[in-house]
């Protein structure tokens, strides 16, 4: 288990927001959990020096490409870069430092994943540089990814044959558990058993950390196989659950350990 750390990025700054309260066209319902004053450069410095390669940039709407250039600049190479790729960007993306580009609404299309444009864009940019995120809300009878800044359900549920299906396409996974993202109330342990259970490549769990007890759960309960993001909780956005030194020593003793049993 790996700790991989984010930059959100909203309107050209570093930010923490509960995802669910994006809207287009409208900040009044916009929940903010934390806003700094430091450049995206000043956190991707932080996790270049502290070694913590796969963190991932996400521009949270229009405004956001300085800012994502500013952090891809200060650690080429080392981070994922998400939010609007496309086909007619993604490979710019990588030409200036990104190790890999995320993409999630372009290969849906009225709530349909779009397996052409799929697979269009892995063959463009190789499937080991392209990550599907497959951020998702529990509804009915089980969990479906959701587009347009987490606003639209499609019909694609996560599960085992769907994982299995997309793992020939990309390089990984990230899942936002948007039910609980944002807002620092503990982990969707089912969701997290379930990308245990059936991915087949390395898995970003995302969502929910407040605190140690919530890595652990993320450990056991994903036996190991599972990566996981902290956001609002940590102490460098604002948070007071967790402190960023301690998340680091975390990883750097899942490391040691997977080291040791290898």
């Amino acid at each position: 288990m790996r700790f991989r750390p984010c930059i959100d990025l909203h309107s050209g700054r570093v930010k923490q927001i509960v995802g669910s309260t994006l809207r287009d066209g409208s900040a009044a319902s916009l929940q903010t959990n934390f806003s700094s004053d430091l450049p995206s450069s000043h956190y991707a410095t932080l996790y270049r020096e502290d070694n913590l390669p796969g963190g991932h940039v996400i521009m949270l709407g229009p405004g956001n490409e300085e800012a994502a250039l500013d952090a891809l600049r200060a650690w080429p190479g080392g981070l994922q870069l998400g939010g609007g790729i496309n086909l007619d960007n993604a490979a710019g993306w990588l030409e200036r430092g990104a190790s890999h580009v995320i993409v999630t609404s372009y290969v849906f299309h009225h709530g349909l994943l779009d397996e052409e444009r799929l697979e269009r864009l892995a063959d463009k940019v190789g499937r080991e540089r392209l990550v599907l995120d497959l951020s998702c809300r529990f509804r009915d009878d089980g969990y479906y990814v959701v587009t347009d800044r987490w606003q639209k359900f499609t019909s694609l549920q996560v599960s085992g044959p769907t994982l299995e299906r997309l793992a020939g396409f990309c390089d990984e996974f990230l899942v936002h558990a948007v039910d609980v993202e944002g807002k620092c109330m503990g982990v969707d342990d089912r969701l997290i058993r379930l990308l245990a259970e059936h991915a087949t490549i390395p898995t970003t769990y995302a969502g929910g950390v407040a605190s140690m007890a919530d890595l652990e759960l993320i450990l056991e309960a994903g036996r190991g196989r599972l990566d996981a993001t902290v956001g609002s909780a940590l102490d460098i956005f604002g948070g007071s659950g967790l402190t960023y030194a301690d998340v680091v020593a975390f990883h750097r003793r899942q490391r040691v350990k997977g080291n040791d049993e290898q």
